[in-house]
């Protein structure tokens, strides 16, 4: 696969630039948090954002026919791109329409539903950048799908993880109070 961005580090490579960074991947980053936030707030409304969904999917496949427009050199191959997402991207949507149907949609709660379109945006996206040749998007594809199972873990056990990060405060903040009280009896032995 191919992507316009070299993998050649520039001459200020040795320094890391966030605003560089940014403004390189930014599309890529943005469909990780638009993502991300649609399971977040699906999941704290305990509601199906159907439009939400269905207005993410071509908004990643404009993402796509962008970012690869530049390599594109005639007029067909800007067209062949454009029809290949657009077919591509429908296909997601139907896909998507599926889980919001009654039927479907009673029988999943809307953490269920909000995985199983993560899911859907997950392939969407990989395949999609299989079809562009786009590594970046590809992974961001990958990583949408990584997230599938560590969103469910997360929510499973949200609670044990709180009762660990209690009980590990509640272990170490006496252990440090004593010893930056030590600390301060030394310094206040040790001062004329």
């Amino acid at each position: 696969m191919t992507d316009p961005q070299s993998d050649k580090p520039t001459p200020d490579a040795s320094r890391v630039n966030p605003r560089a960074f940014l403004m390189r991947e930014w599309p890529y980053l943005a469909i990780l948090v638009l993502s991300l936030f649609g399971v977040a707030y699906t999941s704290v409304a305990q509601r199906p954002m159907t439009t939400y969904w269905l207005a993410l999917a071509p908004l990643i496949g404009i993402i796509c026919v962008v970012t690869r427009w530049q390599n594109t050199q005639s007029r067909e191959m800007h067209l062949r791109l454009i029809w290949t997402q657009a077919l591509h991207w429908g296909a997601v949507l139907m896909a998507m329409n599926l889980v919001f149907v009654a039927d479907v949609g009673q029988m999943m709660n809307a953490d269920a539903r909000a995985l199983s379109i993560l899911t859907l945006l997950a392939l969407g996206t990989f395949t999609a950048g299989v079809h562009v040749g786009a590594w970046r998007i590809c992974l961001v594809g990958i990583i949408l799908g990584l997230g599938v199972p560590a969103i469910a873990w997360l929510e499973q056990t949200a609670l044990l993880l709180v009762l660990v990060v209690v009980v590990l405060i509640g272990m170490t903040a006496p252990l440090w109070w004593r010893d930056t009280k030590n600390i301060k009896q030394t310094a206040n032995q040790t001062s004329p």
